[in-house]
C-alpha cells in the first residue's frame, strides 16, 4: 500500500488535463464565432481544432478511471506544468491548419508566447491575418493572464479535495500565496471576477475612443493580461490617440499590481493598496524612471509635445516593467540610456501576484533589505537584523528562497544566450532574446538590430525560448524541478 501511495497518480492527471482540454475547447468558440461573423476561412481551421480539443478532452476525462482521486504535491507541480504544454499543443492547431500554415515550430513558439503572456512573435506583419485567428492570439494571452489553472479551479470545485492547494501554489506567481476566501476555489473565482470586471470596463472604454469593438476587445485582453499581441502592425501606436495611450496606461498600470490587493480594494479596502510597502515602490520605480526618461528625452531634443515628453515615455515605462510590450513610439531615438533603463525595468517586473512577467518587484524589495542588512552587519557583526515587509518579518528560509531564485534567473538567462549562440545568433541578440523570454516580456529582438520578429532565429532556437517562456511564466521551480531526479523517485 505505501508503495502504491508514492507513486504519481499518472492517471488522476490525465482525468484532470481532459477537462482542462474541454475548458480550451470551450474558449477556440470565440474565435469560431468571430470568423463566422467576418465570413473567412479560418473557421474551418477553427471548428476542427475545437472539435480535436473537446473529443480529446472528453476521452481523457470520462474514459479514464483512475483508482483514487487525490493528488499531492508531486501531482500539483507536473499538472501545471503538463497543462500549459497540452494547451499549447491544442492551441497551435489553427496556426497550422488555417490559412498561415505555420511549421511546428512556428506554431508552438507563437502558441506558448500567447499563454504565458509573452507577446514575442514570429509574424513579421499581422494586419493580413483574419479576424478570427487576431481573436485567438489576444484570447490565448488573457486566458493565461490570471492562469489556466486558476480558472479550471474556479469552474471545477471539486479539485479543491484533489490538489488544488499545490495546482493553486505552482501557477500562481510570487513568493508566498495569500487565500482571499477559505477556499481555493473561491479565491479563484474572487480573482478572476475582477479580471473579468476590468477587462469589460477596459473594453468599453477603448470602444468610447477611436477603436471598434473588435479592437476595443483584442486590446483589453492583451492589456489586461499584459501580454502585448496587439491587431495591428504598429501596435497601439496605429490610432496616434492620446486617449487611447492613457487608458492602456492605466490598465496595464492595474495589471501590473497584486490582484489579491485589487480584490480588497473592491470589497472596500481601499486603503489596503497603499499600506502595501510593495505596491509603493512599484509606485516610486515608475515616478523615477519617469524622470530619468524625461531627461533623456530633453537631452536628445526629443521633448516637442506634453505628449511626446511625458506620454509617451510612461505608456513605455509601464508597458516594460509590467512585461506588456506594446508600444507607441519609436523609442530608440531617445537614446542608449532609455534602452538601458528598459533593460532594468524588464528584470525588476511589477508586483507579485499580478499578470506580469520579470523576477517581480517583491523580491528586488526583499533583495534590497537584505543587502542592506548586510552592509550593516559587516560594521556591526553582533548586531541581529531581520528583514521585514509591510511589517511582517521575513523568515531566513523565504530570503534564502527569494536569492536562490533571483540568481537561478540570472543563470537561466545566461544558459539561454549562450546555448542560442551555438546556433549562430549574435551574441548580443542571443542574450536579450532569452532575456526578453524568460521575463516574459516579448519586446522584439529590433531592439538590439537583430530584426523585428523572432521568425529569423532557427527552430531548435525557438524550441528553446518556448522553454524559457514556460519557466518564466511559472516562477522557475515548478518546471525546473521535474527536471531533478529526487522528484520521481518513490
Amino acid at each position: 500500500m505505501f508503495r502504491q501511495r508514492s507513486q504519481i497518480n499518472f492517471l488522476m492527471l490525465s482525468r484532470v488535463v481532459g477537462w482542462l482540454l474541454m475548458v480550451e475547447a470551450v474558449f477556440m468558440l470565440l474565435p469560431l464565432i468571430t470568423c463566422i461573423i467576418y465570413d473567412e476561412a479560418d473557421a474551418q481551421a477553427f471548428a476542427v481544432t475545437a472539435g480535436i480539443t473537446a473529443l480529446s478532452g472528453v476521452l481523457m476525462a470520462y474514459c479514464i478511471k483512475p483508482e483514487r482521486t487525490e493528488m499531492g504535491k508531486r501531482e500539483g507541480f507536473l499538472l501545471t506544468a503538463m497543462t500549459w504544454i497540452f494547451f499549447s499543443i491544442f492551441g497551435m492547431l489553427p496556426f497550422m491548419i488555417g490559412d498561415l500554415e505555420l511549421k511546428i515550430s512556428d506554431a508552438f513558439f507563437e502558441t506558448m508566447s500567447g499563454f504565458t503572456t509573452t507577446g514575442a512573435t514570429v509574424m513579421t506583419s499581422i494586419e493580413h491575418l483574419s479576424h478570427g485567428m487576431l481573436m485567438w492570439r489576444c484570447l490565448m494571452q488573457w486566458i493565461g493572464g490570471m492562469g489556466i489553472i486558476l480558472f479550471t479551479l474556479a469552474v471545477i470545485p471539486m479539485l479543491n479535495h484533489s490538489g488544488g492547494m499545490q495546482m493553486f501554489n505552482a501557477e500562481v506567481t510570487g513568493i508566498t500565496h495569500e487565500k482571499l476566501r477559505p477556499r481555493v476555489s473561491q479565491t479563484a473565482k474572487g480573482l478572476w471576477l475582477v479580471y473579468v470586471i476590468l477587462t469589460a470596463l477596459l473594453t468599453f472604454l477603448l470602444w468610447l475612443g477611436p477603436m471598434n469593438f473588435f479592437d476595443a476587445l483584442c486590446h483589453a485582453f492583451s492589456t489586461m493580461s499584459t501580454g502585448g499581441f496587439s491587431t495591428r502592425d504598429a501596435s497601439v501606436g496605429a490610432w496616434n490617440s492620446m486617449y487611447v495611450k492613457i487608458i492602456v496606461t492605466l490598465f496595464m498600470f492595474l495589471g501590473g499590481v497584486n490582484f489579491a490587493l485589487l480584490f480588497r480594494a473592491s470589497t472596500g479596502h481601499v486603503r489596503e493598496l497603499w499600506r502595501s510597502e510593495v505596491f509603493r515602490t512599484y509606485i516610486y520605480v515608475i515616478g523615477v524612471m519617469l524622470v530619468l526618461f524625461v531627461v533623456a528625452i530633453f537631452a536628445n531634443k526629443e521633448a516637442h509635445t506634453f505628449e511626446d515628453t511625458i506620454v509617451d515615455p510612461l505608456f513605455l515605462i509601464i508597458s516594460t516593467i509590467t512585461s506588456t510590450g506594446l508600444t507607441v513610439s519609436n523609442f530608440e531615438k531617445w537614446g542608449a540610456f532609455v534602452i538601458a533603463l528598459m533593460f532594468v525595468l524588464m528584470f525588476i517586473g511589477a508586483c507579485a501576484g499580478s499578470t506580469s512577467g520579470g523576477a517581480k518587484m517583491d523580491r528586488m524589495l526583499f533583495l534590497v533589505k537584505n543587502v542592506r542588512n548586510e552592509i550593516h552587519r559587516c560594521i556591526h557583526p553582533n548586531a541581529i537584523h531581520s528583514v521585514r515587509v509591510n511589517g511582517k518579518v521575513l523568515s531566513p528560509e523565504l530570503v534564502n528562497k527569494v536569492i536562490a531564485f533571483l540568481c537561478l534567473y540570472v543563470m537561466l538567462i545566461m544558459v539561454g544566450g549562450i546555448v542560442l549562440t551555438t546556433i549562430g545568433i549574435p551574441l548580443v541578440d542571443a542574450f536579450f532574446s532569452a532575456f526578453s523570454c524568460i521575463g516574459n516580456t516579448g519586446l522584439g529582438a529590433g531592439v538590439t538590430g537583430y530584426g523585428g520578429s523572432y521568425d529569423i532565429i532557427p527552430d531548435f532556437g525557438k524550441w528553446v525560448l518556448a522553454l524559457l517562456m514556460v519557466i518564466g511564466r511559472l516562477e522557475l521551480f515548478t518546471v525546473l524541478i521535474l527536471f531533478s531526479r529526487d522528484f520521481w523517485r518513490k
